[in-house]
């Protein structure tokens, strides 16, 4: 049995629709789906609820509530707690998913004796048109990785897109409760590279919607230096701490170093510059970038981050 866990909240309909419908569709033989909605107004709640049973016809269907709105990773956290599957596939609102993915995951993980499969992904808009074959055209420096002994890598760089991630039920299971400064997918990656090996299937799996309401991507909603420090650097410095603090020795000394001189550098300590420079073999473009991008003007500031954002920089 394959569990999907899809988490919702205030879905766009007919985005919710084009997913459901590629769910119902997936060739492998056993599902459930597990909804949870993480407090949406009631008749958002209503009208997903009624979509889901009109669609979802091919497989058992459960749907649960959350109280009040707690985010989506305290939202995936419960949804994995209750599943029942001997894997656990991950599941946004927004996409639409190949109608083998799941098949060509299973085979995947069972095949390389992997502890977590994933996959590329097809950009597509708001209106599904596609906008490059693979995630990598658009983020560059996205790269795939399978084997073992990759946790220490994953810690400073995730590259499981977590709606393309299958991960068997004792693994995400025993990873709650989930990293407070991580979100979900990026922390079950690392949890599982700990001991066990990551694999990635030989092919994109999903249309993989970008819209402006993405909780992730690259620089996502950061429009100044204010945002970037705040969004980026200090949960960057927050989860390397937090992992240090939960798994010793599974964090490398020159990532904590590494996050310690991006600290220094952005809260303009007179060491921070000297420091970050000293480790700028560890991530170059990160480093030029905070060593002279976080001091431009704000209008160059800006039309680099939308650079970045483009893939162009």
């Amino acid at each position: 049995l394959i569990s999907i866990l899809l988490a919702i909240y205030e879905p766009d309909l007919n985005w919710l629709r084009e997913l459901l419908l590629s769910l119902n569709g997936q060739t492998y033989p056993n599902l459930e789906l597990c909804v949870r909605d993480d407090g949406s107004k009631a008749e958002s709640f209503d009208a997903a609820s009624r979509l889901i049973g009109q669609i979802i016809t091919a497989f058992p269907v459960s749907i649960e509530r959350n109280e009040r709105n707690l985010g989506s990773n305290e939202t995936f956290a419960r949804l994995t707690a209750s599943g029942r599957g001997a894997y656990f596939a991950y599941c946004d609102q927004d996409d639409i998913w190949l109608s083998d993915k799941l098949t060509v995951l299973q085979q995947t993980l069972e095949r390389e004796g992997a502890g977590l499969a994933c996959s590329d992904v097809i950009p597509i808009d708001g209106q599904g048109n596609v906008l490059a074959e693979s995630i990598t055209v658009l983020r560059p420096r996205h790269i795939f990785r399978s084997g073992q002994g990759l946790a220490g890598s994953i810690a400073n760089h995730n590259f499981v897109i977590g709606c393309t991630m299958l991960i068997r039920r004792e693994i995400a299971q025993a990873a709650l409760p989930f990293a407070e400064h991580m979100v979900h997918d990026h922390y079950l990656a690392f949890f599982c590279a700990r001991e066990h090996k990551i694999a990635v299937a030989d092919r994109p799996l999903i249309q993989y919607r970008q819209h402006s309401s993405n909780q992730t991507g690259v620089l996502a909603h950061i429009d100044t230096k204010e945002a970037y420090r705040e969004r980026y650097v200090r949960p960057y410095c927050r989860r390397i701490e937090e992992l240090q603090a939960r798994f010793p020795g599974d964090i490398p000394a020159q990532t904590v170093n590494w996050a310690a001189a991006r600290e220094a550098n952005i809260d303009r300590k007179p060491h921070g510059a000297r420091d970050l420079f000293a480790m700028r073999r560890f991530n170059r473009s990160a480093a030029l970038f905070e060593l002279v991008g976080v001091r431009l003007p704000d209008p160059l500031f800006r039309f680099a981050v939308r650079l970045i954002q483009s893939g162009k920089l």
